[in-house]
């Protein structure tokens, strides 16, 4: 079954026949975890960097920013039976889309602060689409954790 997740949602789920897939990630961040042992994964489409610029929104929908999200991801996915050892973390985004003269640089910010929690919780980034001027669409197959990524007519895999 496939199952959208929306700006600011994410899902995980340990259903081999699932897929996950958010579409429209421009200077926001797409993040794929995959545990391949347990077949546990994620997915979180995060808008804005830090949650601090508003704390109800942040307690509302913690997804919302990468700095409440990413911590929400990883907890669900533990929960689940993943083992931050086995993880592989795969992102997406990071566009500088409608900010053509790089005053708010939202899709960078997003970026460095995602890097920043990966590092502090010991996970690399096995691979990545981030940057440029263009959306993109990311999906994630529970079956095998294989992230596919399509942007511009063109598909890929991370």
């Amino acid at each position: 079954m496939q199952y959208t997740i929306g700006i600011s949602d994410m899902r995980v789920s340990t259903q081999s026949d699932d897929i996950l897939v958010t579409y429209s990630l421009g200077s926001c961040i797409g993040l794929a975890v995959y545990d391949p042992v347990v077949l546990v994964g994620g997915l979180i489409h995060c808008m804005l960097p830090l949650s601090k610029i508003d704390r109800k929104k942040a307690d509302t929908n913690p997804c919302m920013f990468v700095d409440t999200g990413i911590p929400e991801l990883l907890t669900e996915v533990y929960r689940l039976g993943a083992e931050r050892k086995r993880l592989i973390a795969k992102v997406a985004g990071a566009a500088s889309l409608l900010d053509a003269k790089g005053l708010f640089k939202i899709g960078e910010r997003n970026y460095t602060v995602l890097r920043k929690i990966l590092w502090k919780n010991n996970i690399l980034i096995k691979s990545e689409d981030i940057g440029g001027t263009i959306a993109r669409t990311m999906y994630l197959q529970m079956a095998t954790g294989k992230t596919i990524v399509k942007s511009g007519g063109k598909e890929s895999e991370l």
